[in-house]
């Protein structure tokens, strides 16, 4: 699914950011925080749970590269990322 997510820092991602995944949820999200790995947080990462929607963070180039390999094994998965200089 592409959906726009318009987030400037990774420290401001809210539940309302990720609202797009509840209409078909993945199988995996991959969470892709720039240029280094970082956690959303506890109150994002309790949404995600409570909705079921398993994920990993991960740094940006690592998401990029997760997802082409997931793709290529036809999964359903979804991915959400931030540039690698932000």
């Amino acid at each position: 699914m592409d959906a726009p997510w318009s987030l400037d820092a990774f420290d401001r991602l809210t539940p309302a950011h990720l609202q797009w995944l509840l209409d078909t949820p993945p199988e995996l999200l991959l969470l892709g925080s720039g240029r280094v790995t970082r956690f959303p947080s506890p109150e994002v990462m309790a949404w995600l749970r409570s909705h079921g929607v398993p994920f990993e963070s991960m740094d940006s180039r690592s998401a990029a590269r997760t997802w082409n390999i997931l793709m290529g094994e036809g999964r359903n998965a979804s991915c959400a990322m931030l540039l690698p200089g932000s």
